[in-house]
């Protein structure tokens, strides 16, 4: 059974920094691409920032340049350097992925629990 683990959350004044991770843990074949999302209260859960196995990475224009996402393929981890945080980025961070758990099976997705981000000073 696969699982992802997310850690890292917290609270942080506008301008700090924090850095998600997430982990993925079970009988796992192959990770393909690794992504974060967000959801604000009230409001639908949105793309942050992908990276797919090979290293290319793509990311929300609303966190451009203050966002880095990377990944480390050895420890099937991802993780989220979040830089000059502001207000507007107050969310449950939710880490996914898609795994290929046995070899010719089917790519399924993966999602962590969650973990809440809050900026505020």
């Amino acid at each position: 059974q696969v699982q992802l683990e997310e850690s890292g959350g917290g609270l942080v004044q506008p301008g700090g920094s924090l850095r998600l991770s997430c982990t993925a843990s079970g009988s796992i074949f192959n990770i393909y691409t690794m992504r974060w999302y967000r959801q604000a209260p009230g409001k639908q859960r949105e793309l942050v920032a992908a990276i797919t196995s090979t290293g290319t990475t793509n990311s929300a224009d609303s966190v451009k340049g203050r966002f880095t996402i990377s990944r480390d393929n050895a420890k099937n981890a991802v993780y989220l350097q979040m830089n000059s945080l502001k207000p507007e980025d107050t969310a449950v961070y939710y880490c996914n992925a898609r795994i290929m758990v046995v070899v010719g099976d089917r790519v399924r997705d993966y999602w962590g629990q969650g973990t809440q981000v809050t900026v505020s000073s």
